[in-house]
């Protein structure tokens, strides 16, 4: 130590491998304080100037009292300002809040509404179950909402393409009897149908001897993200009977991804009308009938840019109004964040759609939910009714 100090002082610093080095810049120190009781600590011999006078006990007690009692006074005196100055001040608005005051205006709506509406709050009796995440559902519908205004799929996106909807619809059709060959979750089709149209309104170059593969592509990947089993590259090289290979079927899946930004997860009707059944308190067949409406929709090019969030809203209110005429409650408002009257316009080109299913060439969900499995109802009375003759007129679809 006294080395080093004695090296300081100098203002050189020893290193055995590289030599002396001088130090460039100066130590600072900075004021030195005298203790009365210990006097100068340090390594220097400081001469002695005499005997110290000892600092007595009560001395020190009354030094620590007086600050105390200072401090105390200080404080309160601070106290009086800071309540005078509050009763003084006038309240101001702070401008930086106010962007964020303006967003939470439809949450609290929502929130009033719920409690003078009487909404019934429908996952009260969920919190034993884990699987049905009562504590945080409603916050993955609002980022569901968000996610589906974050990647729309544009109104009439094919235009200028050499695929047009006809094309479209035609390939839908087929996807959804290959669907059922392969028995797929329903979730896996309308996954197939949204990469599709995900993916064509990007890639504008696709040729029609393509359009096929594109659809078996689709559905391959949606399988494999949604599917326990998926189905094997070579069953849909298979269902294809053979036009296009292994090879072509992995290569459109990279171009595919590619487009995508591999962003493969999207909302589905079938999320949001999962929620719409539940908060409704519908029975199977008014589902049922609201998922056959649904997959009616996936062949009607001109529908393509309606959120998945309100088709589900539509097709439920449908239902409800063709089997039994229940009304759209304030808790299916509160959950779907739909009125009725916002979701007439779609409820009109749903029952064109039912009107042109008749008679139009592609047959497969008509013939599908035939099977009693759907308890047919592509086949009861109420989808010929005068409800969706009135709302077919009111549609520029017919």
């Amino acid at each position: 130590m006294a080395t080093r100090t004695s090296n300081l002082q100098t203002g050189i610093l020893r290193n055995d491998e590289n030599g002396p080095r001088k130090v460039s810049t100066k130590v600072l120190q900075g004021p030195i304080l005298r203790r009365a009781a210990l006097g100068d600590v340090g390594n220097r011999a400081v001469p002695f100037k005499g005997p110290t006078v000892p600092v007595k006990p009560d001395f020190l007690k009354q030094s620590l009292v007086s600050r105390a009692v200072a401090a105390r006074q200080l404080s309160s005196q601070t106290r009086k300002e800071t309540k005078e100055n509050e009763k003084v001040k006038e309240p101001t608005e702070n401008v930086e809040n106010m962007d964020v005051q303006e967003a939470k205006v439809e949450e609290l709506s929502i929130a009033f509404s719920s409690q003078l509406l009487n909404v019934e709050d429908i996952d009260s009796q969920d919190h034993g179950n884990p699987q049905l995440v009562s504590e945080y559902v409603n916050e993955i519908y609002k980022y569901l909402r968000e996610l589906e205004d974050r990647c729309p799929v544009k109104n009439a996106y094919l235009e200028g393409q050499v695929i047009n909807g006809k094309m479209r619809s035609i390939l839908i059709d087929w996807l959804i009897q290959v669907h059922s060959r392969f028995t797929l979750l329903q979730e896996t089709l309308f996954l197939t149908v949204s990469i599709i149209d995900r993916f064509l309104q990007v890639e504008r170059t696709i040729p029609r001897n393509k359009l096929q593969l594109v659809g078996v592509t689709a559905m391959f990947i949606a399988s494999k993200y949604e599917e326990m089993y998926c189905p094997e590259i070579g069953d849909f090289s298979y269902i294809t009977d053979k036009a296009y290979t292994r090879t072509d079927i992995k290569r459109m899946g990279i171009q595919m991804l590619k487009k995508l930004q591999f962003s493969v997860s999207y909302p589905l009707p079938l999320h949001f009308l999962r929620r719409n059944s539940k908060a409704g308190s519908v029975d199977a067949t008014q589902h049922t009938l609201a998922k056959y409406l649904m997959e009616l929709y996936l062949l009607e090019y001109s529908m393509v840019h309606f959120k998945p969030s309100i088709i589900a809203a539509a097709a439920l209110c449908l239902s409800l109004k063709l089997s039994d005429g229940s009304d759209w409650n304030n808790t299916l408002i509160y959950y779907s964040r739909y009125t009725e009257e916002r979701l007439i316009p779609v409820m009109a080109k749903m029952a064109s759609v039912v009107v042109k299913s008749y008679t139009m060439k592609q047959q497969a969900v008509r013939l599908k939910y035939k099977a009693s499995k759907y308890m047919k109802i592509s086949d009861i009375p109420q989808l010929k009714s005068k409800i969706i003759q009135t709302l077919a007129e009111k549609s520029s679809l017919t």
